[in-house]
């Protein structure tokens, strides 16, 4: 029995990832992610490695969570790229809600501190950032829209999904939030109509 780890590493895992994700990377101390996982300094680096390790390792957790999440909203609704969009919020509009979660987003709170990370941290949260955007991007696909628009509107519904993380850790109210997500879903429904090629109505 001795050297094994009398623990559940996944259950730490998440733990640390409501730390990081209520404090962010700064203020998430080692006392405080001792305290919310019940494993002491050593246990902690012995586990998971240096604070950089474990914060990018609750980067991973998050987004094994829920970017399938995101990932199922956006495909189930294949050539109609607005019903996929909305989909999309609403998941998002969901998971703000929840109170059984730390408000806002891990990844809207780490890309604010992106400048204070260290450079293999701010690389990992840029590339969650780009993968939400791929997400979006192939969503938006199934429009008729050139190339250029669809990766600007993909661009921007990723920024309006990080507003909204940030507009609710800020004490926004869910339909304030819902204003704002009804409102990119008509911009990208109006977007999408203007942008179809004029030599469809042609001939």
């Amino acid at each position: 029995m001795s050297g094994r780890k009398q623990f559940d590493v996944g259950a730490a895992l998440d733990q640390a990832m409501r730390v990081f994700w209520q404090r962010g990377y700064a203020e998430a101390s080692l006392d405080a992610l001792g305290s919310a996982t019940g494993l002491g300094r050593g246990s902690l680096y012995g586990t998971f490695g240096t604070k950089d390790a474990l914060f990018r390792q609750c980067l991973d957790r998050y987004v094994s969570i829920y970017g399938a999440q995101y990932e199922q909203a956006l495909t189930a609704h294949s050539g109609d790229p607005v019903r996929a969009v909305e989909a999309y919020f609403d998941l998002i509009l969901s998971r703000i809600a929840d109170p059984s979660v730390p408000v806002g987003c891990l990844i809207a709170q780490s890309a604010a501190q992106s400048p204070t990370l260290k450079e293999e941290n701010s690389t990992q949260v840029r590339g969650l950032l780009d993968l939400q955007r791929q997400r979006v991007r192939a969503a938006l696909a199934d429009s008729s829209a050139d190339a250029r628009t669809l990766d600007e509107l993909a661009t921007f519904v990723v920024a309006v999904n990080q507003s909204l993380a940030v507009l609710s850790r800020a004490g926004a109210s869910d339909a304030e939030l819902r204003s704002v997500a009804r409102l990119a879903c008509t911009t990208v429904a109006d977007t999408l109509a203007r942008a179809a090629p004029e030599d469809v109505t042609q001939g």
